[in-house]
């Protein structure tokens, strides 16, 4: 990711947004600290956009895993507890 000082993305701000569109995120910092990240608008729509759970936990990457048989799930049983009455 391309980082901009404030002055520099406010002065080339053309490129900074021609950037985001063609290449990806722009991080622009402030004071020498990360402050905001321009990105374009299908970047912004993909990453906001509500997904499913279902659709997303078939995407998962746990979910190839555990269809690969590299995932294993186990869960020791539950034998409760003991409660002083």
């Amino acid at each position: 990711m391309t980082s901009w000082k404030l002055e520099d993305a406010k002065n080339r701000f053309s490129e900074v947004v021609r950037r985001a569109r063609s290449e990806g995120p722009q991080l622009v910092t402030k004071h020498g600290r990360e402050a905001v990240v321009i990105l374009g608008v299908e970047e912004y729509r993909r990453i906001t956009q509500p997904i499913d759970l279902v659709d997303f936990l078939a995407t998962s990457p746990l979910a190839a895993a555990l269809r690969e048989g590299e995932l294993r799930l186990t869960r020791s049983p539950d034998l409760g507890r003991d409660v002083a009455i």
